[in-house]
């Protein structure tokens, strides 16, 4: 089946000429892509704050980062907290890869390509919230309280609050600031939006912005997302949902979606970034395209904030759009019998209900053929990267088309009977017997009902 030939006549192609991340298993495409085909895992005992008395003291923490590596002109960025100083990283990363520069280099943010146009080119991103300076916070806080009346001093907790707390850490929290830092980096002057879909932004954000090209509002839009909530609040708040694992003496092993005894999702963090152009715009400055976004779906569930429609009919409606725009039946097979898509990226946090329900959605799409298409998720070696994971999921599709090899789902060693579709179970599997991979989705369902999905083709000209 032709792809191309079923969307809609003279829509302007979307193609990736460059993509960056920055994870934790490092920031380099290969060898971040090495750690996962060879079924590693990141997951160590926190480092950021002291959290033994955690019931999760475990995530998957970036290692050894330093801005000044990715970034020659870090000075505007000083005061930048860790979730834009990871997107400034990943986007430094797919502008070079784009062939637009060097940024690691003084002087060279317009030397790839002199003559682009800042005003065309837009930002979409996923990014998620600062960090609390929650030392401070905590401080502020138990002055301000009065134990006697058991009510707080609003004064005396402004007192405190306003001798201890910065305002450039304080401004750095909003989670719009990760794109003010690469609008100025990158002299960005177009288009500027950032999503906060939870762990479904991102994705959410690289299709947009998808949109945004095909409407004719940007000729390039770098679009992706960032995210740490390694922080006492952060991982408080997920203990309290009870949506982590609990695995203290056995953390490598803890992040297991799809496995009959999986427990809750591992705390991950970083960015993923890509760069979107037009195929014209591409071609024009002789940039060659690493694959092309051809389906973008989103929707809501309208259930409860806290659990997904248990029928997942808000993740079958975002895989249908995606499916439906990208022209593709998901009940036709190639000339190969292989079905169209050959490989999913799939949400899998290792939560009982997210798996169980994405497995679910699964079937009502692709029907008697969802059995003969792999689907994997990464969560098991990096954890969840929250907002950023849907672009990293992306670019690990990208990933798989470029070479044929399927990444694992690690610590997949109890099969759950109710979960009976093809996770490639601990280890990576080559494709290129079989063609290889053509075309891939990303999954990414959000905490409050957010459904999003990518369908990503091998660039053929």
């Amino acid at each position: 089946m032709n792809t191309a030939s079923t969307r809609a006549a003279g829509q302007r192609r979307v193609v990736v000429t460059g993509m960056g991340w920055v994870t934790p298993f490092g920031t380099t495409i290969d060898g971040v892509w090495n750690e996962l085909v060879s079924g590693a895992s990141a997951v160590g005992r926190i480092t950021r704050f002291p959290a033994t008395s955690f019931s999760t003291n475990f995530a998957a923490e970036v290692k050894d980062f330093t801005l000044s590596s990715h970034l020659a002109d870090c000075g505007p960025h000083e005061h930048a907290h860790l979730n834009a100083k990871y997107a400034l990283a990943a986007a430094a990363s797919a502008w070079k890869l784009a062939g637009l520069g060097d940024l690691s280099v003084t002087g060279q943010r317009h030397a790839g390509f002199p003559d682009l146009n800042r005003r065309r080119m837009g930002i979409y991103l996923g990014a998620g919230e600062g960090i609390l300076d929650f030392d401070n916070y905590v401080a502020a806080n138990l002055a301000g309280w009065d134990a006697e009346s058991r009510a707080m001093n609003d004064a005396e907790w402004a007192r405190v609050a306003y001798a201890k707390l910065h305002a450039d850490c304080e401004r750095e929290q909003e989670p719009n600031m990760p794109l003010s830092h690469i609008a100025r980096a990158f002299d960005v002057r177009g288009p500027a939006y950032n999503s906060l879909t939870a762990c479904a932004a991102s994705t959410q954000a690289i299709g947009e912005a998808t949109e945004i090209i095909r409407r004719g509002s940007a000729d390039v839009m770098i679009a992706g997302g960032a995210h740490t909530m390694i922080h006492p609040l952060g991982v408080t708040g997920f203990i309290r949902l009870t949506a982590l694992s609990g695995r203290r003496d056995e953390f490598n092993a803890a992040s297991r979606p799809f496995d009959q005894t999986r427990d809750g999702f591992v705390m991950g963090e970083g960015a993923g970034i890509v760069i979107l152009e037009t195929l014209e715009h591409a071609q024009a400055r002789g940039a060659s395209p690493i694959a092309e976004i051809i389906g973008y779906g989103s929707s809501a569930d309208a259930y409860r904030i806290t659990d997904i429609q248990p029928e997942g009919l808000g993740a079958v409606a975002s895989m249908n759009e995606a499916l439906q725009e990208a022209g593709i039946d998901p009940s036709g097979t190639g000339p190969d019998g292989r079905p169209l898509v050959q490989y999913v990226s799939a949400h899998g946090t290792g939560t009982k209900e997210n798996d169980s329900v994405e497995t679910r959605a699964i079937k009502r799409v692709f029907g008697e053929l969802a059995p003969q298409i792999p689907m994997s998720s990464i969560k098991s070696m990096m954890g969840h990267l929250i907002a950023a994971a849907g672009a990293v999921e992306l670019i690990t599709c990208i990933q798989s088309i470029r070479t044929g090899i399927l990444p694992p789902t690690i610590n997949l060693h109890h099969p759950d009977p109710d979960l009976d579709l093809d996770y490639v179970p601990n280890c990576a599997r080559d494709m290129n017997s079989r063609g290889g991979v053509r075309i891939a989705m990303s999954n990414s369902f959000g905490f409050g009902g957010q459904n999003d999905t990518l369908i990503v083709k091998r660039f053929e000209g």
